[in-house]
């Protein structure tokens, strides 16, 4: 069977949607969820001015120049702020030694929840640290909070079909994400448009999986996105027009015992006829409380659970210290293997 990307549509989920709907939806979900790992979601209610702001935003902050971007570095801990071309290798996050090192030539800007954001609630300033906004761009903030927020009420949103996907109580994951560790990376391919050696040594972003429960990814329909199938072949991905691209992380595979996948997928350069094209994406992550402890679900034990229980913290913190920090990750066997294991589609 060809490698494809199903669309769902969720507006049974975001409007007054009827039981049969739901239901209707939660199984197509949980058969992309068992079998892909991706899956194209319509029916979001995201408003097209928000995407639109959102987009003029990522221009606004990536065409300034440089060393005005640089300003607004943290250190690997704090996952915030701008990080330059080929400073982080995703790769290291599966504590894979590519072989592309240090040649990630994506730019990016994170921002997330902080303390502020849930009062009354003692969280580390370190994983919910404040947030840095550019004062030479000053559009930036608002414009970037609105889709914010529409991609943290889509995560949620999600969490609520995956209750329903996995015959669990309504309302399951709520004590798992009531604080929950949400991250916006916007990111920007950095390579100047024009013709390039397709045989250079370049990587867009080096394979990894993602940390957290769901990501909701908004991207340009530029080619690049390549996410690995269970043919062991690198496939192309390519947004549909209105859809966000939705992808689970390690904490569900570890929730679910691998019955859902947590995809391995990459970037290539967004190369076109020899040129490159411009490629900007932002990746929403919803990753859970950092106190949270993450154990398989009993309905997913089966013969045995392939994972021990894991606490948010610790696992994230391995994570961003891979990728990040560019100290191998010694804790992610299963999807180092993966990788190591993966064909070369070109």
């Amino acid at each position: 069977m060809p490698f494809q990307v199903p669309v769902i549509d969720i507006a049974a989920y975001v409007g007054a949607g009827s039981v049969a709907g739901r239901l209707e939806t939660a199984a197509r979900f949980d058969e992309a969820a068992r079998t892909v790992g991706f899956m194209q979601i319509v029916g979001h209610g995201v408003p097209q001015e928000v995407l639109d702001g959102f987009a003029a935003a990522l221009d606004g902050f990536f065409g300034l120049e440089l060393e005005v971007k640089k300003r607004y570095r943290t250190p690997p801990a704090i996952n915030r702020g701008y990080s330059p071309p080929k400073s982080e290798s995703l790769s290291l996050s599966l504590g894979v030694e590519a072989s592309t090192r240090m040649n990630d030539f994506f730019e990016a800007f994170n921002v997330g929840a902080s303390t502020a954001d849930y009062p009354g609630v003692e969280l580390p300033a370190e994983d919910y640290a404040e947030n840095l906004w550019p004062a030479e761009y000053p559009q930036f903030s608002t414009a970037v909070q609105n889709y914010f927020d529409e991609a943290a009420r889509v995560a949620r949103t999600l969490t609520r079909v995956f209750a329903d996907a996995l015959a669990l109580p309504a309302g399951f994951f709520d004590r798992f994400t009531d604080h929950s560790l949400d991250v916006l990376r916007m990111n920007n391919y950095a390579l100047p448009p024009g013709d390039i050696d397709p045989d250079a040594d370049l990587t867009g972003m080096g394979e990894h999986t993602d940390y957290g429960i769901v990501t909701v990814l908004w991207a340009d329909q530029a080619p690049g996105l390549q996410v690995l199938g269970s043919d062991g072949v690198w496939h192309d991905v390519q947004p549909a027009d209105g859809a966000l691209l939705v992808n689970l992380g390690d904490l569900m595979a570890r929730w679910t015992n691998e019955r859902w996948l947590s995809t391995l997928h990459r970037v290539k350069p967004p190369i076109v006829d020899g040129t490159i094209q411009r490629r900007r994406s932002a990746a929403f992550f919803h990753d859970g409380n950092i106190d949270a402890v993450i154990e398989t679900l009993p309905s997913c034990v089966g013969a045995g659970s392939r994972y021990e229980p894991v606490r948010i913290a610790d696992h994230i913190r391995a994570k961003l210290a891979g990728s990040r920090g560019l100290q191998a990750n010694s804790n992610a066997e299963r999807e180092a293997a993966r990788v190591l294991a993966a064909t070369e589609r070109y």
